[in-house]
């Protein structure tokens, strides 16, 4: 099966989505660090389907596993676990942003320095990734993926500052973007964030060592304690002294800027029973749809979630509502991605693949159909096209985000902006008419604002990541403006 059949296998399943990013674990100091830090990916393997990495050290060398596929395929197995030795490891799991998808962009990206060997594992998208990584090759650097965190390595080596930490601080210092950051040497777990703080990291504890990872999640399921977000523009530098204790650093190297922590991390990336932000992300979603019922309400015998995503927003627009809520939907979790030749025939099951009418629900009613978001508006012609082969009477939809009028470039991959459904017809009617729905509704950016953080949006200094409602990108956009002169990255097929 080549690139091509797999992209048109997925455009029938997951073509309709925002794709998930990606999500970092890394844990100092425990004699489990390997164990944990597969449980930690575990728990993260919502943000990144794709593959997965693991780079540990022993005290003598560090050692890698790196495999294409889940988690779950890999390291449960304590044979792989056993090639993982040592008191200090970090990992990632991975949706490939940057980069095509080949085992030689697994991260963590791992090198040799003059102090020693570095790993390095991120999460997001660096604005200037390219512009950088043609800079590098003109002065005779060699590349060996295409991944850009490839290029804060070079960074790294090129620095003139003498210790590991000052010279991380001096690549991401020339980084821009959005981005949560771990890197790894024989003494030391480093964590970073972006200066705006983008993409979410949290800091926790276990037994006394301290771990870094993208949600909270991924603390809850080794029973680790939160101690609290990393900051934007943060770099918190722990390492093991040689008395075995463990010292913490906590850095602020960028000028300090206000947080504004992506949105769709509350509407789409985030687990439900995660706090990102100081917020829990069930509770924020359940207001969108709160929100969402005061400002487009409509009548129908019963509220129906598109799994999972819809589910909390749909169960407050019951809530508010005074409709019932009920699964008139029902996913299927054990759909594989090339289990099956991508046949037009199967092409064709598209969304049957993963969901099914639950027709006792739907018959002879006027259903409420509130989903996360919608990006093309593919998936939810089918969907609809489905309540109605199973009965419904009407069908309504209702979107606990605002309309998707712009890409992103911190990390989520989302389509060209001609492909998105809110650019290509004039209004809300045009787009229920291409859906097939008798109604189509989407919350507002202020009611999305109120659900998260409780204030409608300050347009002078928006307090959250929202480009891809408004437009407002907050970084410079240096790839992409680098796009107007050409840019070529070489891509080498992989077959491991």
């Amino acid at each position: 099966m080549n690139q091509s059949d797999f992209t048109s296998l997925e455009d029938g399943l997951d073509g309709d989505t925002l794709h998930e990013e990606c999500g970092v674990f890394g844990i100092l100091g425990h004699p489990d660090a390997s164990t944990l830090t597969a449980l930690g990916l575990h728990a993260l393997q919502h943000r990144g389907q794709e593959a997965a990495g693991i780079v540990s050290f022993d005290g003598q060398q560090f050692h890698t596993e790196k495999h294409m596929g889940l988690v779950g395929d890999h390291y449960t197995d304590p044979a792989t676990l056993a090639k993982l030795p040592g008191t200090v490891a970090i990992g990632h799991t991975r949706y490939s942003t940057t980069g095509e998808v080949a085992l030689r962009n697994v991260q963590p990206l791992f090198a040799e320095l003059e102090e020693g060997g570095i790993a390095i594992a991120h999460n997001g998208n660096f604005t200037n990734g390219l512009t950088l990584r043609r800079q590098i090759i003109a002065t005779g650097a060699i590349c060996q993926s295409t991944s850009d965190t490839e290029v804060v390595l070079h960074l790294i080596a090129r620095s003139r500052h003498s210790s590991t930490a000052d010279r991380f601080i001096d690549a991401i210092r020339q980084m821009e973007g959005g981005y949560s950051m771990l890197a790894m040497t024989r003494t030391k777990l480093i964590a970073a964030r972006d200066p705006i703080g983008i993409r979410p990291l949290v800091m926790g504890e276990l037994d006394g060592k301290p771990i870094f990872c993208s949600e909270t999640c991924a603390l809850d399921i080794i029973g680790a304690k939160f101690i609290r977000d990393v900051e934007n523009g943060e770099v918190i530098i722990c390492e093991i002294q040689p008395d075995g204790s463990i010292t913490i650093d906590a850095r602020k190297p960028s000028k300090p800027q206000p947080e504004r922590l992506c949105l769709f991390e509350y509407v789409y990336f985030a687990r439900p029973d995660s706090v990102v932000g100081g917020r829990n992300v069930y509770t924020t979603r359940k207001n969108m749809g709160i929100n969402l019922a005061k400002e487009a309400p409509v009548e129908g015998d019963v509220v129906v979630p598109v799994p999972d995503g819809g589910t909390p927003a749909a169960l407050g627009y019951a809530q508010q509502s005074g409709i019932p809520f009920e699964y008139g939907i029902i996913r299927n979790h054990y759909v594989g991605r090339t289990f099956i030749e991508p046949t037009q025939q199967i092409r064709a099951f598209g969304v049957k693949l993963k969901h099914s009418a639950n027709r006792a629900m739907i018959e002879g009613k006027r259903v409420v159909l509130v989903d996360d978001s919608i990006v093309r508006g593919t998936t939810s012609l089918k969907i609809v096209q489905m309540i109605r082969d199973a009965g419904a009477k009407e069908v309504h939809i209702r979107v606990a985000s605002p309309m998707i009028f712009h890409p992103d470039f911190y990390g989520i991959d989302t389509p060209d902006a001609d492909k998105l459904l809110a650019n290509q017809y004039a209004d809300v009617n045009a787009m229920a008419k291409y859906i097939g729905a008798d109604s189509l509704a989407f919350l507002s950016i202020d009611g999305l604002y109120r659900a998260v953080g409780g204030a409608p949006r300050d347009p002078e200094r928006p307090q959250f990541t929202d480009h891809y409602f408004t437009g407002d990108y907050p970084t410079r956009l240096l790839d992409r403006e680098g796009e107007k002169v050409g840019r070529k990255v070489s891509m080498l097929a992989s077959n491991g």
